[in-house]
């Protein structure tokens, strides 16, 4: 079996670092329950100027290394791998922050999970000349059986598999989105996952 796993706000908490990030640099008091957009710059209220600091800043080495990790998944991701599943970790993080995503993922005991960046969101205009390890061409050749996200957005991303299960695991900002067919399920915590997946 193999697992496609994204990494903010599946395997960390992300968003609720940046509801600090916002509170700091803006004074923008932004309640986690309260972003109910993925676009941050949209729940947060952000000029174009603002928005790009914003994600730099988020994006620093001791901010991500900062994350708290989702509660469960570490233990849940290596009883799989255990198991002889293989895990992928695929994010929308710029490949320039490679080696902090990797000592994160390190630190949690998550070492041997794979790890590849994909331009998941065409934010590379926040990050000049950035780069991604993983090509779309090359993504659509991989497959996968089940598939773990918070991001309607990616679902884009499934199309080519049309068996994949998929777990959104549950936030604020996907509360209203309409699952696009019966191999999509609402996902509470990694325990639920565990239990689906086997």
């Amino acid at each position: 079996m193999k697992i496609y796993i994204d990494f903010d706000d599946c395997l960390c908490e992300t968003a609720r670092s940046f509801c600090e990030i916002g509170k700091r640099l803006y004074g923008k008091d932004v309640p986690y329950e309260s972003i109910r957009s993925f676009n941050l710059q949209e729940s947060f209220d952000l000029t174009d100027e603002q928005y790009e600091e914003f994600m730099h800043e988020g994006h620093k080495p001791e901010v991500i290394l900062g994350y708290e990790e989702t509660p469960g998944a570490s233990r849940v991701i290596n009883e799989w791998i255990d198991q002889g599943k293989e895990v992928f970790i695929i994010t929308g993080r710029p490949y320039s922050t490679y080696e902090t995503s990797r000592k994160w993922l390190d630190d949690h005991g998550l070492s041997r999970v794979q790890l590849f960046f994909l331009n998941k969101y065409g934010r590379d205009f926040f990050y000049k000349d950035s780069t991604y390890n993983l090509e779309l061409e090359d993504y659509y050749k991989m497959k996968f059986d089940v598939a773990i996200e918070d991001s309607p957005m990616a679902f884009k991303f499934f199309d080519h598999l049309p068996d994949l299960k998929v777990m959104l695991f549950n936030r604020p900002w996907n509360e209203d989105c309409k699952l696009p067919g019966d191999n999509y399920h609402r996902s509470p915590d990694w325990d639920w996952i565990r239990e689906q997946v086997g």
